[in-house]
């Protein structure tokens, strides 16, 4: 373990073997950090947060400070950071609230670019990919291996779908279907197509990228919603990402994007 003389570490932080922690970095109350993780210089901790092992956070990062949220009164909240997560220079993730559950989550092996905002009660799955200045509200959901390209701000309660991409400079006030590529501002955002080559690359087959596919065509003729969801579901039965597609529209509190 390699502790700077300099760094200021609360009595009750629990720091795992190999943790190191550089100049000026402060390590609040309550605070546990995973095994073999990297803590850079003029990083800020603030308290409650709970860090895997092999994350790396780099100078001036803030995680586990007070949550922006008026309703806030000082209650006992969480960060849990998961293993294997990068995150960059200035970059701030806020814990949650108390009417959010509790709880803000970073998945294991995210990558959060410099300046991104997480805020409270956000939860991120497994290896997304926040790009240097996107920003998120509160209570945002983002899927696994879901990408947001830069300088893009998401409304809070929005969720966005596993392996979606969106791209830089959007406004996203509604929900991200899965396995899509969404660009543009507020209601003048749209979903351009499939995600094709990021599905390539993760590994789908050739059937799951056409009935994907399908689906997609499907959703962007003018006919009512709930008519199209049936036919993607008769068209493609056995095709779980078409069954998440349909899930995702159904279960929509701000509607999706088509």
């Amino acid at each position: 373990m390699a502790i700077h003389p300099t760094a200021i570490i609360d009595p009750s932080a629990q720091l795992s073997p190999g943790v190191s922690v550089g100049a000026y970095s402060v390590i609040g109350p309550r605070v546990q950090i995973g095994q073999d993780t990297e803590i850079q210089p003029h990083v800020v901790i603030d308290k409650d947060t709970i860090i895997g092992q092999r994350c790396r956070l780099y100078p001036f990062a803030s995680v586990g400070a007070d949550p922006q949220d008026m309703k806030y009164a000082g209650e006992q909240t969480q960060l849990v950071i998961g293993d294997e997560v990068i995150i960059r220079e200035s970059a701030t993730i806020h814990r949650g609230t108390t009417g959010g559950g509790g709880v803000t989550r970073i998945g294991d092996k995210c990558l959060i670019m410099a300046t991104c905002h997480v805020a409270h009660d956000c939860q991120l799955a497994s290896e997304v990919i926040l790009s240097s200045f996107a920003v998120m509200a509160g209570h945002v959901n983002i899927g696994e291996q879901a990408i947001i390209s830069g300088s893009t701000a998401i409304h809070q309660f929005v969720r966005i779908g596993r392996h979606a991409f969106v791209g830089g400079m959007s406004g996203v006030v509604k929900d991200v279907p899965p396995y899509m590529i969404l660009a543009g501002v507020r209601d003048q955002a749209v979903v351009v197509s499939p995600n094709v080559v990021g599905m390539k690359r993760r590994g789908f087959t050739e059937p799951a990228i056409e009935a994907i596919t399908g689906a997609f065509k499907l959703l962007h003729t003018r006919r009512l919603l709930q008519e199209v969801l049936a036919e993607i579901e008769s068209a493609w039965p056995q095709c779980p990402e078409v069954g998440i597609i349909v899930d995702f529209y159904r279960n929509s509190v701000r509607g999706v994007y088509r």
